[in-house]
């Protein structure tokens, strides 16, 4: 089964993906596959540099400078995504290849991507914009300004609840989210020891 996870940042994904790993899941974390390909795919820095000029340094991708382009400016987002999703999900593809089973994808861009039509189930995670924004000041080191920018850019929670299957809210503590996710994934068949 492959489960595909979206939400905005900063709402707590992390939690469900912990949980489907313990159990023997790939997790597949599309960001970081992007950060990796990032140093390992020259043809992906050289489209990024082509489309956003001055980004690309050393064979290095700047990411608060392309960050402060493309978090003020829907289309360069867009752009942006257009570049990075058909990368992310060739590399998706062959890691999903060797490693047949329980998979969960993690992609704030699962259906812009082409991710969706991967997964057997959705869900979107989401939780109030104040938790968001203190997560992503304490996760990244970012101001409230820049956390709040990077909220705006995304999507609203309602576009990831009219898409996914499933949602997961992340309106409590961390424990009573540990238990919604615990409990989403006993409804699926997928818990194989307590957690």
């Amino acid at each position: 089964m492959i489960i595909g996870i979206t939400g905005g940042t900063g709402c707590g994904k992390t939690t469900l993906l912990n949980l489907i790993a313990r159990q023997g899941g790939l997790v597949l974390d599309c960001d970081a596959i992007y950060h990796q390909l990032l140093q390992t795919d020259k043809n992906l820095l050289a489209a990024i540099e082509a489309r956003f000029p001055g980004t690309v340094e050393g064979g290095t991708l700047r990411r608060k400078k392309l960050g402060a382009i493309v978090f003020t400016d829907p289309q360069a987002l867009l752009d942006l995504n257009r570049i990075t999703h058909a990368a992310v999900k060739a590399e998706v593809l062959r890691r999903l290849q060797a490693a047949p089973g329980l998979a969960a994808i993690d992609a704030i861009g699962l259906f812009e991507g082409g991710l969706a039509g991967l997964c057997q189930v959705t869900v979107a995670v989401t939780a109030p914009e104040e938790s968001r924004v203190r997560r992503l000041m304490a996760r990244d080191g970012i101001s409230e300004d820049y956390a709040r920018a990077r909220i705006r850019a995304q999507h609203p929670e309602s576009w990831f609840r009219e898409r996914c299957s499933h949602v997961l809210e992340n309106d409590g503590s961390p424990e009573e989210f540990r238990a919604k996710c615990i409990a989403f994934l006993n409804t699926l068949g997928i818990m194989k020891e307590n957690p």
